[in-house]
């Protein structure tokens, strides 16, 4: 079985963004790294590979030939292979629809059992790849996995919701989603670096596979949050009931006061 992972060029999850002037992210001279979330999937995906669960690691990423970096760090892990779908001009403007749309265009020419990818990027927190993806394809999905094995021709899936988490077993492909606990990324060595230059990383014409680009979704503005005020301090705990006090905080939760 091969497996399939996902991945995304993001910020460097240790720098601050801010939105300049022009009121968009300008990421020129800082650091980018391969999304956190989809780092964790990549690691399951090997472990399972080394339990003879699965046979090949195939990384992809949609974007611009810049993209390689991080699909060079998920093979220095350990992952066979790497494919780059270069959606050229159209990458500032790609969505998690297109993005869907242009996995399942490339999983047409190919044979996996399993899509694992992170549960969502770091640069926009939206999280809808994954789902998406699995609709268009018709397999099952689990979100939000903490834990995954494989149990005869099952998935057992840990995933986490508001209630706490739950336990679901998947039949057959599925489309899976990594949080950060599904796993802890292996350290990425010289050596492994060095190892990773030899291995296959195809480029394929994101306009070949005959996926419209168009976003169905629209930035209508960007800005940096509130800056935080100072604190208070108070001198003991009936100052600080009046304080709290004063801010009557129950008024939106429709209590009585």
């Amino acid at each position: 079985m091969r497996i399939l992972v996902p991945v995304k060029r993001v910020v460097d999850a240790n720098v601050r963004v801010r939105v300049s002037t022009s009121g968009a992210i300008d990421t020129t001279g800082l650091k980018m790294s391969l999304n956190p979330f989809d780092e964790c999937a990549v690691e399951k995906a090997l472990q399972l590979r080394e339990a003879g669960v699965a046979s090949q690691v195939t990384v992809v990423t949609c974007g611009q030939s810049t993209s390689q970096d991080v699909l060079r760090t998920a093979l220095a892990m350990g992952a066979d292979d790497a494919v780059l779908i270069d959606t050229g001009a159209a990458s500032a403007t790609v969505d998690s629809l297109a993005v869907a749309r242009s996995l399942r265009a490339y999983m047409a020419t190919s044979d996996f059992g399993l899509v694992l990818c992170g549960k969502q990027a770091i640069d926009n927190d939206i999280g809808g790849v994954a789902a998406m993806l699995a609709a268009l394809l018709g397999w099952s999905q689990a979100l939000n996995a903490s834990a995954l094995s494989a149990r005869d021709a099952h998935w057992q899936v840990t995933c986490g919701d508001d209630g706490g988490t739950s336990v679901w077993e998947l039949d057959g492909p599925s489309v899976i989603s990594a949080d950060l606990r599904l796993a802890e990324p292996r350290r990425v060595t010289l050596p492994s670096i060095v190892k990773a230059k030899q291995k296959p990383l195809v480029t394929i014409d994101g306009a070949s596979l005959g996926v419209d680009m168009t976003p169905s979704t629209t930035i209508v503005e960007l800005r940096d949050p509130p800056v935080r005020e100072g604190g208070i301090k108070v001198a003991n705990t009936v100052a600080l009931l009046d304080a709290l006090a004063a801010q009557r905080p129950l008024d939106n939760l429709g209590a009585p006061v």
